[in-house]
């Protein structure tokens, strides 16, 4: 559990990036469109930048969340050392609601950069949002685990009946493993986004 708290705060490198890309992107022309086109559609860039600034919101509530329930952490720590199931099972159902309120602003921030995307903006703008929204929903996937992971620990922790201690703990460190697994391909796709904002800037 030490390592989900670890990493709770990771789609905070999404806030901040998104938030650092909107103007600069929004600057950005290719495949002919312009600001204003009489031939063919608007530009929507600036429309596109108040629904991403908008799912940054989402994101900061995410971040507010998280920082505020880490030291849960320890709590659980703490409980299992102690074999105090009651205290364990507590904590773990408190995770396991911090995530499922976490979630409902991530898929909140997905369905935001999906329909930014949808508009009319330039193409570098577009692949930069796709990505961004790849990591964001791997993210989710991945504390999806997590949240599966705390579930059975508060279903079924019981550290005297040694078969479903065991039980419980190879399947925390399997969900955990796939936990990893899944926020590395998170991670990449973000900083394949980030290095699309940067040859942007270049060109800018």
């Amino acid at each position: 559990m030490e390592a989900l708290f670890n990493n709770l705060l990771a789609c905070r490198v999404v806030v901040t990036s998104l938030f650092l890309c909107v103007c600069l992107f929004s600057g950005c022309k290719s495949s002919g469109i312009g600001p204003i086109n009489i031939l063919g559609p608007t530009d929507e860039s600036d429309e596109a930048a108040k629904i991403v600034a908008d799912a940054n919101q989402d994101l900061t509530k995410i971040k507010v969340l998280y920082e505020q329930n880490e030291s849960k952490r320890e709590e659980l720590k703490s409980a299992m050392e102690k074999n105090d199931a009651v205290a364990a099972k507590k904590i773990a159902d408190d995770v396991v609601y911090l995530i499922n309120d976490g979630a409902a602003f991530g898929n909140s921030a997905v369905e935001k950069i999906q329909k930014a995307q949808e508009m009319q903006i330039n193409d570098d703008y577009r692949e930069y949002l796709r990505l961004k929204e790849e990591s964001l929903k791997l993210q989710l996937e991945a504390f999806e685990n997590y949240r599966m992971a705390a579930r059975t620990l508060r279903d079924n922790y019981d550290p005297k009946n040694v078969a479903s201690r065991d039980k419980v703990k190879l399947e925390f460190k399997t969900r955990s493993e796939n936990y990893r697994t899944i926020m590395e391909k998170a991670r990449d796709y973000s900083n394949r986004a980030n290095e699309l904002a940067k040859e942007a800037l270049k060109k800018a």
